[in-house]
């Protein structure tokens, strides 16, 4: 027992030495973590990390440099470093930007304080909508015709929207079959679709620059990929080699094998965008009715 009291107070004594960690330590040491953790995994994910193993090297090189003594190569180096910050800076451009896209399309503050989103040109997303959806998805996997129909959601496609023609018809499955019928004007590129109606055709998205994504997939599933890394949108894809049918939701791409699934996934962002903005529709409602009833 004396052994293990004796333990203990060493134990003690030591730890004494340490400083001390408050709450704020730790609430600080849980940001740096996960900080480093998703700039760790946004580097893995992009070109960044083929770039960050050659900066790798020039560091390594750099040590030797040190250790040896070469001091000719060591005053190259140590001058070259602002501008090699600069250097980084450019070479990493597109990453960054599609990072602070990512970060923007997050609507931190609409998170907190949601606002009324009924006059909002993108609500509106009914079952019939879906049903249009689901059927002519699957009678264009059928015949393999490509397709690549992009659903937007809380953040404005606006910017894509102006890189193509604008249809602004109500969505039915005929009307997405036309469009991507082969050979026609309107069949290549994307189609952006806005609550119940296809907003514009032939729209070009951004492509992906993840290095996970399979290398069998082509061009259209990239695109798929790329525009939902940066926006928060839903995109459907049908290959026209396979008549695979997918969904690119928050940077990832997942084959949807039967009808009753992609309805699923889509009924989903139906119910999400629903309850968005309720309680200050409620009040503006309450608002409107009072200034009805005083007049």
């Amino acid at each position: 027992m004396d052994i293990f009291l004796e333990v203990l107070d060493k134990l003690s004594s030591w730890l004494s030495l340490l400083p001390r960690i408050s709450a704020k330590n730790i609430v600080e040491i849980a940001i740096i973590s996960f900080l480093v953790y998703e700039l760790l995994v946004w580097i893995k994910n992009t070109r960044a990390w083929t770039l960050l193993k050659g900066l790798l090297v020039i560091f390594a090189f750099s040590v030797v440099v040190v250790l040896f003594k070469l001091d000719t190569i060591l005053w190259i180096i140590k001058n070259i470093t602002a501008i090699a910050v600069t250097a980084l800076l450019v070479v990493f451009q597109p990453e960054l930007r599609k990072a602070l896209e990512q970060l923007g399309s997050q609507n931190i503050i609409t998170n907190f304080l949601p606002v009324d989103s009924s006059g909002k040109e993108g609500s509106g997303f009914n079952e019939r909508t879906v049903n249009e959806l689901v059927r002519a998805t699957f009678e264009m996997a059928k015949v393999k015709t490509g397709a690549l129909m992009v659903i937007e959601r809380g953040t404005s496609l606006k910017e894509i929207e102006r890189t193509g023609i604008e249809i602004n018809g109500l969505i039915s499955s005929q009307l997405l079959i036309n469009i991507f019928e082969h050979n026609t004007p309107l069949h290549d590129g994307a189609v952006v679709i806005r609550g119940n109606r296809v907003a514009a055709a032939t729209c070009y998205l951004p492509l992906s620059d993840n290095m996970s994504i399979n290398k069998a997939l082509g061009t259209r599933h990239r695109a798929a990929v790329g525009v939902s890394e940066s926006t928060d949108s839903l995109t459907i894809v049908v290959s026209e080699e396979t008549g695979r049918v997918s969904v690119a939701q928050e940077g990832h791409l997942q084959t949807v094998s039967d009808a009753e699934t992609l309805r699923t996934i889509l009924s989903g962002i139906r119910e999400t965008a629903e309850p968005s903005g309720s309680r200050f529709r409620l009040w503006k409602g309450r608002l409107i009715n009072g200034k009805k009833a005083d007049k």
